[in-house]
This record gives C-alpha cells, structure tokens and sequence, in this order.
C-alpha cells in the first residue's frame, strides 16, 4: 500500500512541517508559560496584592466623602484602570524577559536554531505574555471583587476582553523590542522606569482627563496607554474619557505597526545574531 496512515510519516522527500509548525509554537508557547508559572506568587498574585494596595491607598485618600468620577463612586472608576494597568505591566515584563536573560546567559540559539519562522516566534512569547497579562488582570478581579464597596461587575464582557487584550499585545510588542534593543537588564529597566510606568500612571488611571487643561488634555491622547485604560474601563462603567471605537482603532493600527517593527527586527538580526 501506497498510503500513509499519518502525517508524522509522510511520502519519502516531502516535508514533515507544514506551512505553520503548530508542534513547535505550542512548545515554546508552553514553555514561556511554565517559566513564569513556577513562580506564580512572584508573577500572577504579587502583582494583584500590589494592585490592591494601590486601591486601598487611593481610595482611604482620595474617595472619601461620596467622591465621584464620570458619574461614579470614585472606587468604582479606579478599579478598571488599576487591573487593566497590572495587566500591561506585567505583559512588558514577561515579553522583554525571554531574548535577553537568552542573549546574556549565552542560550538565544534556543529560540533562533528550532524550525519556527519569525511570525511563530513572535506569536508563542507574545502569546506567553497575554497569557501572563490575563491571569494577572483575573487575579486582581478576583481580589478587588471581595473589596468593600466596590463593583466591578462587568458593562461588556467583549470591550473588557478587546482593550484587555490590546493593551497586553502592545506592551508585549513593546517587550520584545526592548529585549531585542538591551543587552543587560539595566537597560530593560530603564524602558521599564522611564518608559512604561510614567505611561501608565500618566495614562488617566487615577484620574479623569476631564479635570486637566486642554493641554495636558492633549497630551495625554497622544498617549497610546490612554486608549487601553479608557477602553478597558468603558468596559466596566459604561463611560469612559475617549470613545471606545476612537481607542480600537488607534491601538490596532499602533499593533500592527509593533508587529511589523519586530519582525524586521529580528528578521535582521541586529543585536541578536550580530
């Protein structure tokens, strides 16, 4: 019989992997989860208590006196804000983790040397890094949603998952290039201090813009962490500073101009093969 009963054993002189090696994306995928999920105090529920503190801090502070913002106990307008900024954050850190700690330890060939083409590379440590953003933002859900006084009870579960999901592809993009740009973990804390966090708090997180001068109005729509956090709390609240589909639109064209700038990267190979 000329027949093969699997395609692990294909015809003599055709190729086993097709045109996407989905055996080795979902290994790599795999282990970039296990990585940070061994330690999952330090990386899933660190995070969430930290994120808490911040609203118990904000809120003893700031929200006393029946204080509202857009229209809602100011609680309730700083949670979204808080979960969805822990998620990005913690996107960047898994994302710029990968390709340095390879390139300063001597072990980058085990991400260049197996069969997988720059798209599949990019898509496992990206994929990796949602994962990680998502059981960060499900864990700080699930502390906020014991908190006292406070609902966070989804709006639009789909607007949540979408700005969730952009804002966490974003900054995994962003954590790819600075791994491929740093050659110590000085230089990725340096993006991560002077780059991500001042984006982040500046980003109306725990504000509404509607309080600041035009100019700083105007500033901060030019910030791209703006439309994830107004996105992600429109999801909750119903309103929000920006319109959602304004916030969809400039994210995924700020993605896709992300994707192609990695891909290029490494494609080049600068600082990673030279």
């Amino acid at each position: 019989m000329n027949e093969y009963p699997s395609w692990n054993n294909p015809p003599p002189g055709e190729p086993i992997l097709g045109s996407v090696n989905w055996g080795g994306l979902k290994t790599l995928y795999i282990k970039e989860v296990r990585r940070f999920f061994k330690v999952q105090l330090q990386t899933v529920w660190g995070p969430a208590i930290t994120t808490l503190l911040f609203l118990v801090i904000f809120t003893v502070a700031l929200g006393r006196g029946g204080r509202e913002m857009l229209g809602v106990p100011f609680a309730d307008f700083l949670a979204p804000g808080l979960i969805v900024m822990a998620m990005i954050q913690n996107a960047f850190a898994n994302a710029s983790f990968s390709l340095l700690v390879g390139k300063i330890q001597g072990t980058i060939v085990d991400y260049l040397m197996p069969p997988l083409s720059i798209g599949e590379l990019i898509a496992a440590l990206t994929g990796a890094a949602v994962t990680r953003a998502f059981l960060v933002g499900g864990a700080v859900w699930l502390v906020m949603s014991f908190y006292p006084d406070l609902s966070v009870s989804p709006d639009n579960l789909l607007v949540i998952l979408f700005f969730g999901l952009m804002g966490s592809l974003m900054l995994a993009f962003l954590g790819i290039l600075t791994s491929i740009w740093a050659e110590k973990f000085d230089h990725a804390a340096a993006v991560t201090n002077f780059v991500v966090a001042p984006l982040a708090l500046l980003s109306g997180t725990f504000y509404s813009i509607e309080a600041l001068s035009p100019t700083f109005q105007a500033l901060s729509h030019a910030n791209p962490f703006f439309y994830v956090i107004s996105g992600f709390r429109y999801g909750f609240l119903g309103v929000s500073d920006s319109d959602p589909t304004l916030g969809a639109i400039v994210l995924l064209a700020i993605n896709a101009v992300l994707f192609l700038l990695c891909y290029a990267l490494l494609k080049s190979g600068w600082k990673i093969k030279n």
